[in-house]
């Protein structure tokens, strides 16, 4: 899976970085979604995709490999 965000559609809710701090943070400007892990390992697969699921604002997605 490749993970995919648009910060300028996000709300800064926070759900993705809660459910999956591996692969996701907040910027500390403006709360942001911030991608660490494009790519992310099988473990955090089911993190993420519950993540791309609560985003508020579906700033988040994923496309598989």
């Amino acid at each position: 899976m490749t993970v995919h965000a648009n910060a300028t559609v996000c709300i800064g809710a926070g759900h993705c970085a809660l459910r999956a701090p591996a692969v996701f943070d907040q910027n500390e400007d403006d709360g942001t979604v911030v991608v660490l892990d494009t790519e992310p390992d099988a473990e955090h697969e089911e993190a993420v995709r519950e993540a791309v699921t609560l985003c508020p604002s579906r700033a988040i997605s994923i496309t598989e490999r």
